[in-house]
């Protein structure tokens, strides 16, 4: 297996290569010759490989950029919620270069199973060098321990995944496996820390603090979406009034507008109403974007970190309501403070789908071994 250091330059090469010796021995703090003696086996075992001289600017002979090899493999990322799967094949770097969607033919582990099984051999992919999946709720150590959309409690979901596709299986909640991608492939890796804040069937929150993803076992409860963020709004399912849930979800949003409008009214039928200034459903949707503020406030608040990834299949509303969520934002935010950043990650379920197929290239580079 690769040793410590080894492993720290493979993952920095993966995460920020192509990248030059000059570049990557300051990253990672090392000597030259310390960084020559690391790389060398790591090249000589088809790990990284060397790239064309490029002249950098300094003195001596051209740099040979270092990059992961292209002969990586693949890797599969699944996002389930309680009716669908949605599949993402990727390569080392998360670069999606297959979607897939399918409802579930039924919630049960072993419906499920069978289903990704199906989809993943529908696409006929190759060299697949590990599989993620993300759901809902609170995972441990690949282990379901209570997926609240799928009904499932304690299932070992990972262990019989990865029987049944012979390839190894990492289990992880949506949001932490959200953050991973973000902080590894994303707008994370220029930067020591950020919060997440996911918006659609729930709402959901995760923390990077100095390059590492908050995990503990509140991680995957959901507990910022009951979270009050107005007095007198309307409840969620649960009864509590104003919660985040009742404001920012996407049946929230549906329900709202089908209320005043007296007849059913889907979330993307609602969102359209909304860009057509239909009156019922710009007063929802301007709402949503005021607590979305709140809420975005709170979380740059409360952990410090001055910038923030929107994800999730709602977050096609905040191009409406952008002024209003920095508005409020700025209200509920000291003068003195640092301006808050939102970085909108627009990709939908193919943003749950990718950070699946991370949590499975982290797990991966963590097997790698000089003999692979």
């Amino acid at each position: 297996m690769l040793t410590e250091s080894e492993a720290a330059v493979a993952r920095a090469v993966l995460i920020h290569g192509p990248v030059s010796r000059r570049a990557l021995a300051a990253r990672l703090h090392l000597s030259p010759p310390s960084l020559t003696r690391l790389t060398r086996p790591l090249v000589d075992a088809g790990i990284l490989i060397e790239l064309d001289d490029e002249v950098d600017g300094s003195v001596g002979r051209p740099s040979r950029p270092l990059d992961i090899s292209p002969t990586a493999g693949t890797f599969v990322g699944v996002k389930l919620t309680g009716d669908h799967l949605y599949l993402a094949a990727t390569d080392i770097r998360a670069e999606v270069c297959e979607r897939a969607d399918r409802h579930l033919t039924g919630s049960t582990p072993e419906h499920v199973i069978d289903d990704i099984v199906a989809v993943v051999g529908a696409l006929g992919l190759r060299d697949v060098r590990g599989v993620g999946v993300s759901l809902g709720g609170a995972v441990r150590d690949g282990i379901a321990v209570d997926a609240p959309f799928l009904g499932w409690r304690d299932v070992a979901f990972a262990d019989a995944l990865a029987v049944r596709l012979d390839v190894p299986v990492a289990l992880e909640n949506d949001v932490v496996a959200l953050a991973e991608a973000e902080r590894w492939f994303g707008v994370g890796r220029a930067l020591p820390g950020f919060a997440i804040v996911t918006v659609g069937a729930g709402v959901g929150f995760g923390l990077v603090i100095d390059g590492r993803t908050v995990r503990t076992p509140d991680a995957g409860v959901g507990t910022v979406g009951h979270l009050p963020l107005v007095a007198d709004g309307p409840p969620c399912p649960e009864g509590h009034r104003g919660c985040a849930a009742a404001l920012l979800t996407t049946a929230a949003i549906s329900s709202q507008v089908s209320q005043a409008l007296r007849r059913s009214v889907s979330y993307d039928d609602a969102l359209a109403l909304a860009r057509a200034d239909d009156p019922a459903a710009r007063t929802v949707v301007d709402a949503a974007g005021d607590a979305l503020g709140t809420l975005c406030a709170l979380a740059a608040n409360l952990s410090l970190q001055s910038d923030i990834v929107l994800a999730g299949e709602g977050v096609e509303a905040f191009d409406l309501v952008r002024d209003r969520v920095e508005a409020s934002l700025a209200r509920a935010r000291e003068r003195s403070a640092s301006a808050v950043s939102i970085h909108p990650d627009r990709s939908g379920f193919s943003a749950w789908a990718r950070g699946a197929a991370a949590v499975a290239i982290q797990a991966a580079m963590g097997r790698i071994s000089l003999t692979d």
